[in-house]
């Protein structure tokens, strides 16, 4: 898969005349849960010319897009972000964004862009940002799937994740790791809840047909109480970043020079 990858990658630079600095997975492989039939789900970040940037219209404006996409199949959903919409993203730290710069699934990376980007996350990262994100996703999630006496059972994950990854922005104000099975062993210490969720898990991965079942109740209660809690956790913060426009501006333009300028 990886080389069918590789060569969407190489025909998205010729088609569209850009450069691609990096390509991670980023769904429920990178997650760690997938099932045998999941997709991929591949996302980059790219660059045009110099002249694309010289223009009288901003990116992202009429015929200017800021986003490649390439038309998805049953197997491969791929999708690019122009390089000013991250770095505007980047700075409003986007969760989604973050993810990808966490990615253990990394399919191209060229040019010291990404490397530079970490390099400033810790000055950029907004708990506030990430923590509204990954609530209202979780929230979202349960409100449709899980409150019925019989629910979509493996939707468990996609309201677990989220609720632990605002327990590790809570306990350690960084960005959370990507990968499911790290966040579950650093925040939940309740063994009884642990044991069911890698029960969860294993059916999950081993591609058990996981759909209407009788709820959980010890996963349902820690779901709701965590999200009461975190609720009202995050309306005390009142943190501020210092604005890092600058920095992103120079990171832009260097990256102009590097990739283009050979």
């Amino acid at each position: 898969m990886n080389e069918i990858i590789l060569k969407k990658l190489l025909e998205i630079e010729e088609k569209f005349q850009v450069k691609v600095l990096y390509a991670v997975e980023s769904g429920s492989r990178a997650w760690g849960f997938p099932s045998k039939d999941s997709d991929y789900d591949v996302r980059f970040i790219y660059v045009h010319q110099p002249e694309w940037y010289l223009s009288i219209d901003p990116q992202g404006i009429g015929k200017k897009r800021d986003v490649i996409e390439v038309p998805i199949n049953d197997l491969l959903d791929i999708s690019g972000w122009e390089i000013t919409k991250a770095l505007r993203l980047f700075r409003k730290s986007n969760p989604p964004l973050l993810e990808w710069m966490r990615s253990n699934i990394i399919y191209f990376q060229q040019y010291s862009f990404v490397d530079k980007l970490r390099a400033l996350e810790s000055e950029v990262f907004y708990p506030n940002a990430s923590l509204y994100h990954y609530l209202n996703m979780a929230k979202n999630n349960y409100r449709e799937y899980l409150q019925g006496s019989e629910v979509k059972i493996k939707k468990y994950f996609y309201v677990l994740r989220p609720i632990l990854a605002c327990k590790w922005i809570e306990e350690y104000k960084t960005v959370p790791p990507i990968d499911f099975h790290e966040l579950l062993q650093a925040m939940i210490l309740n063994d009884n809840l642990k044991n069911e969720i890698n029960h969860l898990l294993e059916r999950k991965i081993k591609g058990d047909e996981l759909d209407m079942e009788p709820r959980i109740e010890v996963i349902n209660e820690f779901l709701e109480s965590e999200m009461v809690r975190l609720e009202a956790y995050i309306k005390t913060l009142a943190m501020k970043i210092e604005d890092p426009t600058e920095k992103l501006d120079v990171l832009f333009r260097e990256t102009l020079k590097e990739v283009w300028d050979n």
